[in-house]
């Protein structure tokens, strides 16, 4: 079993503040030496991304890779072992580019640490970018990893999660500016010319937010199709690709952040009233394995004859093709909502805790959010823990605004299908 996200923040606060601290003055001291001895440091050529914990920012980052690809620079990537699969949606980082730790104990956390430290070095990685806010923990990779040039996120005058002044390049984190243009603004840091204070003085256009599509294997579609087919035969459902509407509804969020859950129950009524809109419909309840009886309950509580559990029936690289065959998808904010970006499919994401001004999906996405007073309640600046335990945000979303946001983006599909 991986660390808690609690266990990991108060790793990051009580070992990673005195260890900046100590830190920040001798990666200082070996920058001033290395300049003195080598000169300035070059143009990136080997550029490393940090980003341990959130699988869905790994697509989000895709434009700020393919944008330093574009520069010269052969990229690589480090993420908890257990995320690593997201890196494969898009494949933009070789895998023998990707750096992984294994957070599933102290002990492993590390050795990982401590090996990763020597690979860096080997592989002469000579840039870092750290994709993080605000960690500590990566912070002190970005620090130690060898690299001359050193681009992240820093506090400046503000206050907060403050983690030492082992960058380079510090880069202004804009609160107000989605992440993928945030994520693109260290890009441009990571290869300037010159000194910004503070970086980066430049317009990112929207258009710069483009996510690559996935290529997706004809078999696996096949393969994933034919598991659908059989699925809704064993259950004497009709189903015909094409010939009904077909939805997935994914009800689950990861556990870095419980209050992103629209409540069960509500997925339930909503499975309801998909099949009372649309009659024949297919509607397939997403998760992965460990989301089994989870998925489960908001299947046995709709009561839906059509609707079926389809949590770990297909693995993380067969989820694209899975996102084509289906016409809509809804989801909590959470990794899916990211992850069919790489695909045409339409969906809907529920936001509460956080913003879907930086972080809605890249893709064919209609987001919700009640606006409350109180949200978003996660940010930066809180190391995105929040002290609610009520989301009213969440259930302040109705069924009928959803399924009217559904309805919009089924009928967007079928005109481009």
């Amino acid at each position: 079993m991986s660390l808690s996200v609690d266990t990991m923040r108060t790793i990051d606060r009580w070992v990673g503040v005195p260890l900046c601290a100590v830190v920040s003055p001798l990666v200082a001291l070996f920058d001033r030496i290395q300049t003195a001895v080598q000169g300035a440091p070059a143009k990136p050529r080997k550029l490393l991304f940090i980003e341990l914990s959130e699988m869905g920012s790994a697509i989000i980052v895709d434009p700020a890779m393919r944008q330093a690809q574009a520069r010269g620079a052969e990229i690589f990537f480090l993420i908890f072992k257990s995320n690593k699969a997201s890196l494969s949606l898009l494949n933009t980082v070789p895998a023998n580019n990707i750096f992984t730790i294994d957070a599933s104990s102290v002990t492993n956390l590390i050795r990982d640490t401590w090996r990763f430290l020597i690979l860096a070095r080997q592989r002469k990685i000579d840039t870092v970018i750290d994709l993080e806010l605000f960690s500590r923990f990566t912070a002190l990779l970005t620090g130690l990893c060898g690299a001359r040039r050193r681009v992240g996120y820093h506090i400046f005058h503000g206050e907060g999660l403050w983690r030492g002044t082992m960058l380079t390049h510090p880069v202004h984190y804009n609160p107000h500016m989605h992440i993928a243009k945030n994520f693109l603004s260290l890009v441009h840091a990571a290869f300037a010319s010159r000194q910004e204070h503070p970086f980066s003085k430049i317009q990112i256009p929207d258009s710069a937010m483009h996510i690559a599509q996935a290529v997706i294997d004809p078999d696996t579609r096949a393969a994933v199709l034919e598991r659908i087919e059989k699925l809704t035969l064993a259950k004497d459902i009709p189903f015909k690709l094409g010939r009904q509407p077909f939805f997935l509804v994914n009800p689950n969020a990861s556990e870095l952040l419980v209050q992103r859950r629209w409540a069960p129950e509500s997925f339930s009524r909503l499975i309801v009233a998909l099949r009372q809109k649309w009659p024949d419909c297919l509607i397939l309840i997403t998760g992965s394995p460990a989301e089994h009886a989870y998925v489960e309950n908001v299947r046995v509580q709709a009561g839906v004859a059509n609707a079926l559990n389809f949590a770990g029936q297909v693995s993380f690289a067969e989820l694209p093709a899975l996102y084509t065959l289906a016409d809509v998808m809804v989801t909590n904010d959470s990794g899916p909502g990211h992850f069919s970006s790489v695909t045409g499919l339409h969906t809907v994401v529920l936001f509460g805790p956080e913003t879907p001004a930086l972080y809605g999906s890249l893709g064919k996405s209609i987001p919700i959010t009640a606006q409350l007073a109180c949200s978003p309640c996660v940010s930066a600046a809180n190391h995105r823990k929040t002290p609610c335990s009520d989301n009213v945000c969440m259930r302040a979303i109705s069924v009928d605004q959803v399924l009217e946001k559904m309805s919009i983006q089924y009928a967007a599909a079928i005109i481009h299908a």
